[in-house]
């Protein structure tokens, strides 16, 4: 029997950047997870504070050199790589010097969210999927991490439905405490319009905060994951009344078994 194949896309992955609850849970799964016997791959942005010599980045020219297209500007694609030595696992950096060269993440130096975020959320989701693609690895799970990542759900789900590389994946999605407190760009609906989207699909994007994004993200997910101790109230509520399996939280040393058999769950595989 073939190994299932998990794509983990974070926000943010431990050592690259300092520990969170996104960046750790993405450092500690994939290695538990690929321990259990699955195969997988792992991909975040290539922010501009993370340091290259010291982690040891290079790039994929092979992965490289595709364009994607954001609101009507074309953005070229670069592709890197670097190791987890202790993990034995490999981490994918999606880098654009329009999005994240930038010596933050998603906060400028005075500690507010950048306003092309929206973006940058279209650029690396589409970026993965396309890279993903790139390289033939056809993932049967799809597990996304931080609000970054939100949109990728939206894309597998409509975008990329008819294409057989993703046609029967299984989309996981993990909501974290951290999330964002300014709407994004009033011509978000616009982007997404160009970018394919029918109206039904993002008629409920026109006005974006956290709450509307996690709903969204959660709503085309085949299952979600809880991945902070506390979230939102507000939104834990929104998850529970929903329609889509859901997981509790576990914390980072408990939690490989648990989502283990929850990916087994999603997939219809018989849990031993």
């Amino acid at each position: 029997m073939e190994k299932k194949r998990v794509l983990y896309i974070s926000q943010e992955i431990s050592p690259f950047l300092p520990q969170s609850d996104v960046s750790t849970a993405t450092r500690k799964l994939p290695q538990g997870i690929q321990e259990g016997g699955k195969e997988i791959r792992a991909f975040m942005p290539r922010y501009g504070c993370i340091n290259e010599r010291r982690h040891q980045l290079h790039e994929v020219i092979r992965l490289s050199g595709m364009n994607l297209i954001i609101n009507d500007v074309d953005h070229p694609l670069i592709i890197k790589v670097a190791s987890v030595p202790q993990a034995k696992i490999q981490v994918y950096f999606i880098d654009n010097e329009d999005f994240f060269t930038r010596k933050h993440t998603v906060k400028n130096e005075k500690g507010e969210f950048y306003t092309d975020n929206d973006e940058r959320a279209m650029f690396f989701g589409r970026g993965v999927l396309e890279t993903v693609k790139k390289l033939g690895w056809k993932p049967d799970i799809i597990h996304c991490h931080g609000w970054l990542t939100a949109l990728t759900p939206l894309y597998i789900k409509k975008l990329y439905q008819n294409d057989p590389h993703f046609a029967d994946v299984k989309v996981i999605y993990s909501v974290y405490e951290n999330g964002f407190n300014k709407n994004w760009d009033a011509k978000f609906y616009d982007k997404l319009k160009f970018d394919g989207f029918e109206e039904e699909d993002i008629h409920d994007l026109k006005d974006v905060d956290f709450f509307a994004l996690t709903k969204k993200a959660v709503s085309v997910s085949d299952g979600v994951i809880q991945g902070s101790g506390r979230i939102d109230s507000n939104i834990l509520k929104m998850i529970e009344e929903s329609e889509t399996p859901f997981l509790e939280y576990f914390s980072e040393d408990s939690c490989v078994k648990p989502i283990n058999e929850f990916y087994d769950q999603i997939f219809e595989e018989i849990v031993v």
